[in-house]
């Protein structure tokens, strides 16, 4: 969820985070249905690091530019094939699915805030000796496969 603070405004899709080189470098790429925000998370804030291409992008997408305070320093309608950099330095990029800007009614100086989706721990099989030697497979060891099913703290 996106939350557009000022104006006390909600964007209820999904938000991932790109918060390290490889997944600011894939960006929104490739992608055939933009049904998400992403939020680059910039390891400076300027306005060459806030530089965005819309090459390979097989969509138009909304992009609003954020300082280190979460104001918005400039939004706009991104198109393919293009190259983009905000008015002013920014250390947060949102990118999304058009009409994000309009559902959120960005202006410049809005205070925009996020959730990202959470993502649960796959489960994953691990060997485990049972307490009392309890045998699920016929073995004499005690060891059986079992598989963990709890979330992701």
């Amino acid at each position: 969820m996106i939350l557009n603070e000022t104006k006390g405004l909600v964007w209820h899709g999904r938000v991932e985070l790109a918060d390290n080189f490889f997944k600011r470098f894939k960006g929104l790429m490739l992608t055939g249905n933009v049904d998400r925000a992403l939020v680059f998370v910039l390891p400076a804030e300027t306005r060459a690091n806030a530089s965005i291409h819309t090459l390979f992008m097989l969509s138009e997408i909304d992009v609003i530019w954020l300082d280190s305070t979460r104001r918005a320093v400039d939004f706009r309608r991104a198109r393919k094939w293009r190259l983009y950099a905000p008015k002013k330095a920014a250390k947060y990029i949102i990118e999304g699915p058009t009409g994000l800007i309009k559902a959120l009614d960005v202006e410049e100086g809005d205070l925009i805030s996020w959730s990202p989706a959470e993502e649960k721990e796959k489960a994953v099989p691990v060997k485990s000796i049972l307490p009392g030697k309890i045998d699920l497979n016929g073995s004499k060891n005690g060891v059986a496969m079992v598989e963990s099913v709890g979330e992701a703290p």
